[in-house]
This record gives C-alpha cells, structure tokens and sequence, in this order.
C-alpha cells in the first residue's frame, strides 16, 4: 500500500507576503500525485499543528527577512521546538526554506542559512531550491525562474509600499518549484524505502 506524502509548509508572515509565497509553496507540493501539503502560521500554531509537524515527511520553513534574520515571530516558533530538537523527533524528515525581503538582496541568504542551521540541528535533511539563476543573461527576462539567483532555497523580493497581491509572479513561480522538489524528492524516498523493505 502506497504511503501518502505529507509536506508542511511552516511560516510566518507579518504583512502577508509570506503568506503568499507559503501558498505558493504548497501549491506546487500538492501538485506532485501521492502527496498532499499544510500550512501553518508558527504565531498562530495549535496541537493539532504540532501533530501534523510531528507526522510530516518534508517541512518547508518560511519567514521574512527583518535586519539580515528570520523574523522574531518565526524564532519564537523556533524556540518552541525545543523539547523535539532535545529528542531528535524530527531527524531524517526532508526540509527546505524560504524567506522574503523587501531588498533584492536584504541579506536574505543569512535568513535561509538561519533556517538550514535550525533543521540541521533537527537532524532534517535539506532540500535545495535545485534551480540555476535566472535574469543573468542580456537575453534573460525578470520573468525567469529563481530571478533572484539563490540556491539554498527560494527567495522573494517585495516592494514594501505594495500588498502581497502585487507580489512577483517569477517569485511566487519559484516558491511552486520548492514546493514540488519537495514532494518530488520525498516521494523519490519513499519509494527507495519501500523496495529496501520488499528486499529485506
């Protein structure tokens, strides 16, 4: 019997970009058959959250990048995680991150190192964006996938005098990317599980 893919998708999200580019994400994982994704609001989480956490094959972390950093909201989540990290609950699960900033750059990178250090620390196995950069060339478009050339995971820039309705649709398109590369490479696990148990 074939095992469900569940992939989470945990973030903050002040102003709600975010949130948007966390859509995006779960979008993308759902699409990939056999699985199905969830998102969670950290500033907002509840046991059934955690229980959903604790059960998910992959988890994509997100937050927006404030001062070079994750968002306060999302370390606080961080270090509710604790008692799990203390017992390794989470090792072997896939995770992936992305963040948003209003700068093309916003020392986003130290904000996606942040979340890489956190699911290292679980014991997770991290999943990169596996994208190359986009909007390098003359001939290249804004429109191109990862336009904002990270490769750690998904980044996203937004005007901070526009709505997340206003958000770039190359961003929100790279964030779906994340999304299916997780279910993808979670799927790609699994099956490798199942036919290590049908030899055993």
């Amino acid at each position: 019997m074939s095992h469900e893919i569940s992939v989470v998708v945990a973030y903050h999200s002040r102003f709600g970009h975010t949130a948007r580019q966390a859509e995006a994400v779960a979008r993308g994982a759902a699409e990939v058959p056999g699985s199905t994704a969830h998102l969670i609001a950290v500033d907002e989480i509840t046991e059934q959250d955690w229980a959903l956490l604790d059960a998910a094959d992959a988890v994509v972390f997100g937050s927006p990048t404030y001062l070079g950093d994750v968002s306060a909201g999302f370390r606080t989540f961080v270090e509710l995680t604790s008692g799990r990290w203390a017992e390794q609950a989470w090792r072997n699960k896939l995770a992936a991150g992305f963040v948003n900033s209003g700068a093309m750059s916003g020392d986003k990178l130290n904000a996606l190192q942040s979340l890489s250090i956190f699911a290292a620390q679980h014991g997770m196995t991290w999943v990169s964006l596996g994208l190359l950069p986009g909007w390098n060339r003359s001939t290249a478009s804004d429109q191109d996938l990862n336009r904002l050339g990270f490769w750690l995971g998904a980044a996203a820039q937004s005007n901070g005098d526009q709505g997340a309705d206003q958000m770039h649709p190359s961003d929100l398109a790279t964030a779906e990317h994340l999304g299916r590369r997780v279910a993808e490479q979670a799927q790609r696990i699994t099956a490798g599980d199942a036919l290590l148990s049908a030899a055993v």
